[in-house]
């Protein structure tokens, strides 16, 4: 991170950093805002009432919340101190009108707000004014153990309390902030979004004249950075961490992160509606090979994942893989063979009622060179159980909103990153009902699973909680949900000079520390 204290790093200048994607939805609850690189972006925009440190612990933010606490067992009550002085661009103070229309959209079931991830605030019973205009109190109808993930980021009541506004109100816009930077510029045609200091904001003032956010490829953003135009870029690739690693004016920063690399499946229908199918994928695929490619030429190590909920340097980490973790072709063999899908005389691609198995792999332009070369080793490596597989690239900006959210893919590798809290996994793993897919993509789970993942996010025994998240990882296995395949290592160059910015292990970035040394 080249952590420094403010007073050895000057005022001014401009951080510019690649996006992988152009942001038209800025409400991150939002079914089509749920990215990594729209969470950033809002981070510097909107409330955040928790940040977490290196080890993925919580802190209250100072300039939001001068405390939070549970202050009741049974219901459990979480009562919230706001700072006086947080206020909305639109000139209204932060207060529990803000916390009740964000419970409200996300967490009371009413379809017609298009939510991503309703865990936490569907186990809310009311929120209320506390003592005064500056305290709030949520009140749990289940005890909810990741509470302080809630209200992160937190919304205005005035640009979030009708569907109109939660669906639509934020897409290509961000009309309401309370954050140190506010939006200086959404430029659409050259797809570069710049973030300002905002005038009126109350705490720590940012170092930085502007962060600058430009949509580009992982190709087009490594001869980027090498041309001076953007001051970080991945180097987790061994092509990229060669032309890297020796540029000048660079550090190579390094560190382990809550990032996981998966290969999702869809249940929902076709030959991987089939469990049978779907486990012999995974015996079909060597992941350690998968990972030793990743780790090639790297200065770091790729520890293969045995566990969706924990990383392998998280307290709670156990593998759970068992046998549908380990390369076994005669096994996936065995396995499709007893699901009806056989080979004839001359091998090739098996066949059952006469229809060939075939899947769909679907990839986002986005990807880097080493997606794009494990997409294909997993091409190879099913083509020899018998099982063909058409890539298919698509536009980045529709990836999540037409090909992810549907269920239009047969597989799909993407990554999980910052999921710190178990609790905001459940959406990834639970059940779909009522028309809501939540973010398990591939429509695979079942109720024992979520029967499971429901109790373990409201125990707040740490240790019987850690258990429920193992069995459920277990049966998760057993489902073959997905193909989980490594911790992501965090290889980033970063142009030298750049202090408090880099790989924060487990927790977040401050964007008002980020500066230049003197």
């Amino acid at each position: 991170m080249n952590a420094r204290p403010r007073d050895e790093l000057r005022e001014g200048g401009t951080l510019t950093l690649p996006v992988g994607q152009w942001l038209t939805q800025f409400n991150y609850y939002h079914l089509d805002g749920s990215l990594d690189d729209a969470l950033t972006v809002v981070n510097l925009l909107e409330p955040r009432m928790f940040s977490r440190d290196a080890q993925g612990t919580p802190h209250p933010v100072p300039a939001y919340l001068r405390s939070a606490a549970v202050t009741a067992a049974s219901p459990q009550t979480v009562t919230y101190r706001l700072n006086p002085d947080a206020t909305w661009s639109d000139g209204h103070p932060l207060g529990w009108r803000d916390f009740a229309a964000q419970w409200r959209a996300l967490g009371r079931g009413d379809q017609r707000y298009e939510v991503s991830d309703p865990s936490g605030y569907e186990d809310i019973a009311s929120v209320t004014e506390g003592a005064d205009a500056h305290e709030v109190e949520v009140t749990f109808e289940r005890p909810f153990a990741d509470w302080q993930r809630l209200f992160t980021p937190l919304y205005p009541a005035a640009a979030f309390g009708t569907p109109e506004q939660f669906n639509d109100g934020w897409r290509g816009r961000v009309p309401v902030t309370a954050g140190p930077f506010k939006v200086g510029s959404l430029d659409e045609t050259d797809k570069t979004l710049t973030a300002v200091p905002d005038p009126h904001w109350w705490g720590t003032r940012p170092l930085l004249d502007q962060v600058v956010f430009r949509t580009l490829d992982p190709t087009t953003a490594v001869q980027a950075y090498l041309n001076g135009e953007i001051d970080a870029v991945n180097a987790a690739a061994a092509d990229l961490y060669d032309r890297l690693a020796g540029a000048d004016d660079t550090d190579i920063r390094t560190g382990s992160a809550w990032d996981d690399v998966q290969v999702a499946l869809n249940g929902a229908s076709g030959p991987l509606a089939d469990v049978g199918v779907r486990q012999a994928l995974l015996r079909a695929v060597d992941r350690r090979a998968l990972a030793e490619v990743a780790g090639e030429g790297l200065p770091v190590g790729v520890p293969l994942l045995g566990n969706h909920f924990f990383m392998a340097n998280q307290p709670g980490y156990r593998d759970n893989s068992g046998e549908l973790g380990t390369y076994d072709l005669e096994a996936a063999e065995r396995l499709l063979d007893r699901s009806g899908w056989r080979r004839g005389d001359g091998g090739g691609t098996r066949s059952k009622g006469g229809q060939e198995l075939k899947l769909r792999f679907v990839l986002s332009q986005a990807t880097n060179r080493l997606g794009l070369d494990l997409s294909q080793l997993i091409q190879q490596m099913l083509g020899r159980a018998g099982i063909a597989v058409e890539i298919q690239k698509v536009p980045a900006d529709d990836y999540l909103s037409k090909y992810l959210n549907p269920g239009n893919f047969d597989l799909a590798i993407f990554r999980f990153t910052g999921q710190t809290y178990p609790s905001s996994l459940y959406p990834v793993y639970r059940q779909p009902e009522g028309g809501l897919d939540y973010e398990n993509y591939g429509r695979i789970s079942s109720p024992a699973v979520s029967a499971l993942l429901n109790e373990a996010v409201h125990t707040l025994d740490a240790g019987r909680r850690r258990q429920l998240y193992n069995q459920a990882d277990a049966g998760i296995w057993e489902l073959a949900h997905d193909i989980l395949l490594y911790q992501r290592p965090q290889v980033l160059a970063v142009r030298a000079g750049l202090a408090n910015y880099g790989v924060p292990g487990l927790g977040d970035i401050d964007y008002t520390a980020v500066g230049w040394e003197r």
